[in-house]
């Protein structure tokens, strides 16, 4: 006597297709999960067995085999409990074996038999999706799955109410899809006092979603200013926000299924350990990198961070995913992100002060700041100098310019940009390789001149001649021109950090 329910198994940001298998032999009572279980699928026998109960059904006193097929496959979440479950039904003749085929169940079962949220339905429902089935799933996640499309979900809120829907004797409404989430508020660039040149860095930044580090002393605004830039960033389109939605359902952050418009923005702590920020772990799951995909990392006290740590930055911020390896497994996660960092200048945070600065200044400046490997500097496109602001700034009224105006020139590049690069898989010129940059970005004579003579005098590497050309560009599009010139070449210039001398 046996069943099958099909599931899925969650890889990076896909599903695989996963059946349930089960049969009930003679031989001693036994419960047993075979198909590479982790702890949390070996322990389904035991919320199974509860949650059954709870309904009045009792496991037949048989030795029960569940194998969770392909065998070689690792199985990993608490959401394989539903389908066990489901395929149990089916084996014992509690639920319809036929009417199950045409799903795919996901979802975690407590001991009184209601069906608790789990990670990853919206993967799970776009994988029914293609494949011509519908979804069963808890009912806290059923807008969630609606954003599918067009699909069969049952979104239950206990066992006893899926069966009656199996069985036709009380139908479960389809769900809706869940409200858009707002766009939210932050701090306005109005309440930044002074920082001209910081404030037009990180328009440029938001404009071609450049990398950015600010360096300044403590209290001059910096973290403030990368507070500001969510709302000058433009709104997520539809493809993105499902690419978004989807790294957050399957790390378990997609509040009442409401698809995000709004692009993240991740701040982790100075303590954050490497899987933390780029990924991995006992349980291989999205870091903060991939959180904030299609959106900003902002890093605040950037030495502070272990250099091991930050080093791990470095191919995603060059490639736009993650690649976790593992003995048993290769999960890959996107990682396209705007990395905004801030530091002090060195340890005490007030060098050329002479007021306040340390007894080891300027040796304290140079000590800390190499805890930032050059790597990871190149990889930045703009570097930023912000200036200590003074009790007189302080009491100046607030610039007549907030986020909503710089808000509209930013869409305005990077409507210009989606024009630009549609059909080359690329979304703003930060994403630009080089043989598309030499087509869009090659400036006017004079200012091909001045980058030759600056590349040769600053040193740049080739990543940071490419990058120049970037912010270039980008200075271009928000200046509505069609060629790069001598002016935006100067002004790119102006945000590269000078390689140090010998």
């Amino acid at each position: 006597m046996g069943a099958t329910v099909a599931t899925v198994a969650y890889l990076g940001l896909e599903a695989r297709a996963v059946e349930v298998q089960v049969q009930l032999s003679s031989g001693l009572p036994a419960f047993i999960i075979v198909g590479l279980p982790d702890k949390a699928v070996a322990e389904s026998r035991e919320r199974v067995r509860a949650a059954l109960a709870a309904i009045g059904l009792a496991l037949p006193p048989r030795r029960i085999t569940i194998n969770l097929s392909p065998a070689d496959l690792p199985k990993e979440g608490s959401h394989f409990d539903l389908p066990i479950a489901l395929c149990l039904l089916a084996a014992i003749g509690a639920a319809d074996a036929e009417s199950l085929s045409h799903y795919v169940a996901v979802g975690e079962l407590s001991l009184d038999g209601r069906i608790a949220v789990s990670p990853g339905v919206l993967l799970a429902a776009l994988h029914a999706s293609a494949n011509d089935k519908g979804l069963i799933c808890p009912a806290a996640q059923g807008s969630e799955a609606a954003w599918a499309g067009e699909l069969d979900v049952v979104a239950a809120p206990d066992l006893l109410a899926l069966l009656a829907h199996l069985k036709g004797t009380a139908l479960l409404a389809p769900p809706a899809q869940a409200e858009v989430e707002p766009l939210g508020h932050g701090p306005d660039l109005s309440q930044v006092k002074g920082q001209e040149v910081a404030k037009r860095a990180l328009e440029i930044a938001a404009a071609g979603g450049h990398n950015l580090l600010m360096s300044g002393p403590p209290g001059a605004g910096k973290s403030l200013l990368a507070a500001c830039l969510p709302r000058i960033l433009p709104p997520l389109e539809p493809s993105e926000a499902l690419e978004v939605s989807m790294v957050a359902s399957v790390a378990g952050e997609l509040n009442g299924g409401r698809i995000r418009r709004r692009r993240p923005f991740r701040s982790p702590h100075h303590s954050a350990s490497m899987p933390a920020l780029v990924g991995g772990g006992l349980r291989v799951r999205p870091g903060e990198i991939s959180l904030a995909h299609l959106g900003v990392l902002f890093l605040d006290e950037l030495p502070e961070f272990q250099r091991a740590v930050l080093d791990s930055l470095r191919q995603p911020l060059e490639t736009g995913s993650v690649s976790v390896a593992r003995a048993n497994t290769h999960v890959t996660f996107p990682a396209r992100v705007q990395l905004i960092a801030a530091m002090n200048p060195c340890r005490c945070g007030h060098l050329g002060d002479p007021a306040l600065a340390c007894s080891r200044a300027p040796r304290c400046a140079a000590d800390y700041q190499a805890k930032v490997s050059g790597p990871l500097l190149d990889r930045i496109d703009l570097h930023v100098e912000v200036q200590g602001v003074s009790a007189a700034d302080l009491t100046l009224p607030p610039p007549a310019e907030g986020s909503a105006q710089v808000a509209l020139r930013v869409a305005d590049a990077r409507s210009v940009q989606s024009r630009r690069y549609n059909g080359h898989g690329v979304r703003t010129n930060a994403e630009a390789d080089g043989e598309l940059l030499g087509r869009v970005a090659t400036p006017d004579d004079p200012g091909r001149k001045l980058l030759a003579d600056a590349a040769a005098a600053m040193r740049l590497s080739a990543r940071g001649f490419h990058r120049v050309l970037r912010v270039a560009r980008t200075i271009a599009d928000l200046a509505g021109a069609e060629q790069v010139g001598r002016i935006h070449v100067a002004e790119a210039l102006s945000y590269r950090r000078q390689a140090p001398r010998n």
